[in-house]
Order: C-alpha cells, then sequence, then structure tokens
C-alpha cells in the first residue's frame, strides 16, 4: 500500500492520509479536516478510484473535507457506528463554537465495528475499534505494511484527551493495552504531530508507562 500524507490548508493541523493500491488504482482517505486545494491536487494528479473516506472518529477537525468528497468525488464515507452522529451534530464534532467555518451534514454509507475489513482491491484495511478520545474512535489497521493509522488514540509520546463529554479514561486505557499487545512492530501514523513505532511507545510512552502497565 502507498501511503502518501496530504498537509491540509484553512488552519486544519490534524494529519490527512492518501492510501493507494498502486495496482488496481483504488484509493482511500484518512481524516479530510478540509476539501481544498491540497486534496483536490493530489487527487488531479493522481490517476485513482477514490473509494472511500476512512474517519477514525468524528472531530470536525478530521470530518471537514468529507462533504466535498462525497457528494464532488463520490467517496463513500466510513465511520464507527457510534461516531456516525457526529457527522450530523456540529457540538457533538465540536466544530461548534471552535471553528468559523460551518459543518455541513453528512450521512455516513458504511458503519464499522470491531474486526470489519475494508478492502482496496487486493490490500486489507481491518478496523480495530480503540474508544477513548470518543466512543467511535477506531484505528486502520494494515498488518500487510505493518502500520497503523492511529487518529487520536496513539500519539507520539502521549495519548488522545479523553476530557471531552465522549471521552473516557477507562476506554483509553483499555484501546491503549489492545494496541500495545499487537505483535511485533509496527510504523504508527497519528492523527496529529509526527510519526512514531509501536515499539517506541511501548518503551517511552509516558501515558503508557503511567497508566497502563
Amino acid at each position: 500500500m502507498k501511503i502518501t500524507q496530504i498537509q491540509l490548508e484553512h488552519e486544519i493541523f490534524a494529519n490527512c492520509y492518501l492510501l493507494e493500491d498502486e495496482k488496481s488504482g483504488e484509493a482511500a482517505i484518512v481524516d479530510p479536516g478540509w476539501y481544498g486545494d491540497a486534496i483536490k491536487s493530489v487527487l488531479d494528479n493522481k490517476n485513482i478510484n477514490l473509494k472511500y473516506v476512512l474517519l477514525t472518529h468524528g472531530h470536525f477537525d478530521h470530518i471537514l473535507g468529507v462533504y466535498g468528497l462525497q457528494h464532488e468525488e463520490g467517496a463513500k464515507v466510513v465511520i464507527h457506528k457510534k461516531d456516525a452522529e457526529h457527522l450530523l451534530d456540529p457540538k457533538k464534532s465540536l466544530c461548534e463554537g471552535n471553528f468559523p467555518e460551518p459543518q455541513y451534514p453528512v450521512n455516513a454509507d458504511i458503519t464499522v465495528k470491531d474486526g470489519d475489513v475494508i478492502k482496496l482491491g487486493d490490500e486489507e484495511i481491518k478496523v480495530m475499534s480503540t474508544p477513548g478520545h470518543t466512543h467511535g474512535s477506531v484505528c486502520y489497521v494494515l498488518e500487510k505494511d505493518r502500520v497503523i493509522l492511529s487518529g487520536d488514540t496513539l500519539f507520539c509520546m502521549t495519548a488522545g484527551r479523553t476530557d471531552f463529554f465522549d471521552g473516557s479514561d477507562e476506554e483509553m486505557i483499555s484501546s491503549l493495552k489492545r494496541l500495545i499487545a499487537l505483535d511485533g512492530d509496527y510504523t504508527v501514523l497519528p492523527g496529529h504531530n509526527r510519526e512514531t513505532t509501536l515499539e517506541s511507545e511501548r518503551k517511552r510512552n509516558w501515558y503508557i508507562r503511567r497508566m497502563v502497565k
């Protein structure tokens, strides 16, 4: 799987990724916080079939580009069923009062749960339910490539906030335990800041060391 990070504009600081199965040309965008020139330029310069928008959770800085990708690019929107209402409600997405642009309501095309598999050509993307930041937070695991798209669950040296209305310390600790229990090492592509590795976080992540072990 080819993975490209897209640098978004409009003061959206969440990480957005393009996943491509180069053999079939099928692709997905993970966490499009804005649909503007950055994403349009990438799509215009690639011969791909954008099948999915994969959302790790329903906060505004990860979803505001969903409307454009669904309506203009024809991509199917994928989110955990517990966060699907965030796509319709700017209060639940935290957009209201935190961002100057409106959130246009979107209905999810596909709601997923733990263990579901999404296919791009012959490539498989496994859904791992990791509640804590929100009740419907997920990680997308590319087992063949040893990559985890961790959203706002796991970051370099820390973990996602749990002080929002649907956050939970207990759920976050359980989710981190599941992640660090995975066999071997993975590259971790988080929702904010720089990439890391699972092995590095097992050893150095202060949240994991204090709260999980």
